[in-house]
Formats: structure tokens, C-alpha cells, sequence
């Protein structure tokens, strides 16, 4: 089963997404698909009406930064 994890564990989705999504540069992501993106990963339990455009930029950071070392 998959570890919980919410709007705030932002390294732990963005390692989620990237192994999720290889193939889509993180940046070219509009911040609705990203929200979707989110709350469709395995053991995700936030409250999907929490998140903000701070955090889904962190989040969208993250998914970068694994996106660049995987190259």
C-alpha cells in the first residue's frame, strides 16, 4: 500500500509525478492538470480544495528538479 501523503509532502510528489510521468516536462503543465495530476497519485489523501497556487508551484518545482537529474 502506498504511503499517505498530502499538499505538504512537495519532494515525495514531485519524485511521485516524476516516476508517474517521464515523458511530460513539469513546467509545460497547467496548474489544473497538475491539481489532477496530484490528487490521482496513489496513497494521496489531502483535501483537494486545500491546495493553492504556492504550493502546486513547490510541487511543480519539485517534479523540475527530479525531471532534470532523470535526463
Amino acid at each position: 500500500m502506498a504511503r499517505e501523503i498530502s499538499w505538504t509532502d512537495v519532494g515525495e510528489i514531485g519524485i511521485l509525478l516524476q516516476e508517474k510521468h517521464p515523458e511530460i516536462e513539469p513546467y509545460s503543465v497547467r496548474f489544473t492538470d497538475l491539481h489532477k495530476y496530484v490528487t490521482e497519485l496513489p496513497g494521496f489523501v489531502g483535501d483537494p480544495s486545500k491546495s493553492t497556487e504556492g504550493i502546486l508551484e513547490a510541487i511543480q518545482t519539485a517534479w523540475n528538479e527530479e525531471y532534470e537529474d532523470a535526463k
